[in-house]
């Protein structure tokens, strides 16, 4: 009772060191370039972010929010469910390893913005570009997470499973696949990031509507605030989206621990 009583206190403790640290920044943030310390045009405020971000709600901004969460949503769909099932075979069975380890190395290595041009060459300026930029910046950090966490499966347990007689569906169940979620829940903290990069990037380049689209149309004019208004909507999404993912792990740890 008290340890769960120390953790709580521990974990309120961090929630508001964390308030307090980002009401400090926005702070700042708000009254520096009110005193002139900091040019408005560049830097805008918390307070212009959020009238310009009023008004963009109110002249469909709806839109562009739900052409980018739609590209993101598909090619993160597509990279997690790819890439862990590939990441399982991959460590799983040696000769497939060695046949595809070397072009999975090769490719995570290669800039994804350089292939970005490619893909709207191959695919267009429509949202299919979109999704394969994020499928690229996602899949490769799930699917070497993944693959390195059966690969790193102590094998005194493997061992110890067999001579228990269990095959190989109860060795992925009660071994491979408990092992395999802190390194999935890594995967994708940096899956998240890379993903929202290639929306954002494909957007910039060549895109008809998306946030991405917005904020380069607002960097063309000169538009701060509204250029802020992108970013911190992609901010505040990251963000959100991580923060899913500790709470699937910390559901997934109870249930690893049962």
């Amino acid at each position: 009772m008290l340890n769960k009583l120390a953790r709580f206190i521990s974990a309120q403790r961090d929630f508001w060191i964390g308030i307090v640290s980002v009401g400090s920044f926005l702070f700042l943030w708000e009254i520096l370039p009110a005193s002139g310390l900091l040019d408005p045009f560049f830097s805008s405020s918390p307070s212009r972010i959020i009238k310009t971000g009023l008004k963009m709600f109110q002249n469909g901004f709806w839109v562009d929010i739900r052409v980018s969460v739609n590209e993101f949503f598909w090619g993160m769909l597509l990279a997690c469910v790819l890439g862990i099932v590939l990441g399982l075979l991959l460590g799983w069975y040696r000769t497939l390893y060695a046949v595809l380890e070397p072009f999975i190395t090769m490719l995570n290595s290669a800039p994804r913005v350089a292939l970005i041009p490619l893909l709207i060459l191959w695919l267009g300026i429509g949202v299919q570009s979109k999704i394969a930029a994020v499928f690229l910046g996602a899949f490769f950090p799930l699917v070497i997470s993944v693959m390195k966490s059966v690969r790193t499966l102590d094998e005194t347990l493997l061992r110890c499973a067999r001579s228990f007689g269990a095959s190989d569906w109860q060795v992925f169940a009660t071994l491979i696949l408990p092992n395999s979620v802190p390194f999935v829940v890594a995967g994708l903290h940096i899956a998240i990031g890379r993903g929202l990069v290639g929306v954002v990037i494909g957007e910039l380049l060549a895109s008809q509507a998306g946030v991405g689209h917005i904020m380069a149309i607002a960097s063309s004019t000169f538009q701060t605030d509204k250029l802020f208004v992108g970013l911190v909507f992609l901010t505040v999404f990251g963000y959100s989206l991580t923060k899913l993912v500790e709470f699937g792990e910390n559901y997934f740890d109870l249930w690893r621990s049962q």
